[in-house]
């Protein structure tokens, strides 16, 4: 049947998936050549603050705070777009890549398709920059029209049955009968469940080793089968309930256990149903992690607004950032997950509700998040691209591109506008270790002025060039919980 955007307004349709892909952002010879500004410490465990948000945190135990983008699909990104992201002062990287691209005869993996994967955490390795893999796809596979996204042909069970492609809303190919026979057979067939697990051991075998690896995102917007009425948000969050506790569950305790037979080193992510985008909680179980030592596991939610997505402009009094930030808490601080947001961001910053979305969602982002990747890397007129075709800030994103702790001694971050310029909170843990803020070069292209209080030790080295800066602040004989002002105006 032929489904109507607004009878699946309740599933959030990231239709970031399908931005059309624009030139690659030039990075300025200077920048290209120079180091990055912070190389990102990899996360070696993590610490939970008293409000129950659990941060990764480097070998030294200061709170890491990774920022990033999406990378255009897959894995297509140049060594510029690297170079220009880690001068720009962002360390962390979300690199899609597709089953049916790297494995399209089951059993060998493409090798020209694995050197492009590998190519890129190659530079991510040199440029400082953390790099998240993400097993990406969109509605199932390419049998379904997804080019070459998602599960492969050999991999595809469909019965048979009829699917027919809604033009003007590719996410109602979920429900089509088809589809929903291919994701039932992916997560009840006992070979098609060894393939995939086989699929991620292999491609973890031949990725691992690389600094820059943080890890797997394990599966892209999990969906699966809805029994029932799709129209019906009753029989949706149902359905998503089922998948999350059943099915899904079972497939994200096979895909650990196939990464973790050849990486113990991996940060694993979890991602729940589209659904948790309008305000519906996870219904994920905890999940046991073998490696040795304490688990490097991680939530993954995206954070979409399904009315945005569908083209409007933002309404704050719909209550959206409230309601998804209420959702996405109770799981991971049950659970002491470190939350990674891996998909975010209006399909154009430039008009006012969205502009304010953008503010509102990085904001939002600091108290529940120790990271995320917006969508995404790329120059354009909206379209989801960050900056604008002459390669500066999208007007809109202004707020993406601000000064934030990358590595704090302390808790509660919060960074925001203040008069002239910006200002970054958090309360101090007392341990005396330095915190490294990170000066973004299209904020501060001249440099900053940095004022702290309480009266701290600064270091400064100051955005030059296209390349950000840092800011190294010491308190050395101050309480825990004490609260530190960070004030950065633009020269």
């Amino acid at each position: 049947m032929r489904l109507r955007r607004t009878a699946v307004a309740l599933l959030l349709a990231a239709t970031a998936a399908l931005a059309a892909p624009t030139p690659a952002l030039a990075a300025s010879p200077d920048a290209s050549r120079s180091p990055a500004p912070f190389r990102a410490g990899f996360p070696t465990g993590t610490a939970t603050a008293p409000d129950g948000t659990t941060d990764l945190t480097d070998a030294t135990g200061r709170r890491l705070r990774l920022r990033g983008f999406n990378l255009d699909k897959y894995a297509e990104a140049t060594e510029q777009d690297i170079a220009t992201l880690a001068a720009q002062g962002f360390t962390l990287v979300r690199v899609a890549v597709s089953w049916t691209r790297l494995e399209p005869v089951r059993g060998h993996l493409d090798p020209t398709e694995l050197h492009r994967v590998q190519r890129v955490l190659d530079w991510a390795d040199r440029y400082g920059v953390l790099a998240l893999v993400d097993f990406h796809q969109d509605v199932y596979g390419p049998k379904f029209g997804g080019g070459d996204r998602g599960v492969p042909l050999w991999a595809t069970r469909d019965d048979g049955l009829p699917f027919t492609p809604d033009p003007d809303d590719w996410f109602a190919g979920y429900f089509q009968p088809a589809v929903q026979a291919a994701f039932r057979h992916l997560y009840d067939d006992p070979d098609l469940r060894a393939w995939q697990a086989d699929f991620y051991t292999r491609l973890a075998r031949e990725l691992r080793g690389h600094p820059s690896l943080l890890g797997y995102d394990l599966f892209n917007e999990p969906f699966g089968p809805v029994d029932g009425d799709p129209t019906d948000p009753a029989v949706l969050a149902a359905s998503s309930a089922a998948l999350e506790q059943g099915r899904l569950a079972d497939m994200y305790r096979r895909l650990i256990r196939a990464v973790r037979r050849v990486d113990s080193r991996a940060w694993l992510f979890v991602e729940p149903t589209v659904l948790v985008g309008q305000g519906v909680p996870t219904r994920l179980p905890g999940f046991g992690d073998p490696r040795p030592g304490a688990p490097r596991l991680g939530y993954a939610p995206h954070f979409y607004d399904t009315a945005v997505e569908g083209g409007a402009d933002w309404d704050p009094s719909g209550g959206f950032v409230e309601n998804y930030t209420a959702a996405i808490t109770a799981y991971p601080a049950a659970h002491r997950l470190p939350v990674l947001v891996g998909e975010w961001g209006p399909p154009d910053a430039r008009t006012p509700g969205n502009s304010q979305l953008v503010r509102r969602q990085v904001a939002a982002m600091d108290g529940f998040a120790a990271g995320w990747t917006m969508w995404y890397w790329c120059r354009g007129n909206g379209g989801y691209c960050a900056f604008d075709p002459a390669g500066r800030p999208a007007p809109g994103d202004e707020p993406v591109f601000g000064p934030y702790p990358a590595a704090v001694a302390g808790t509660a971050v919060r960074t925001g506008a203040a008069a002239g310029g910006h200002v970054v909170r958090w309360n101090a843990d007392g341990s005396g270790r330095t915190t490294d803020l990170v000066l973004p070069a299209a904020t501060f292209p001249a440099g900053a002025r940095i004022t702290v209080t309480p009266a701290a030790r600064v270091e400064v080295d100051q955005p030059a060039g296209g390349r950000a800066g840092t800011a190294r602040i010491r308190l050395p004989h101050t309480r825990p919980g004490t609260p530190v002002t960070v004030t950065v105006t633009p020269r």
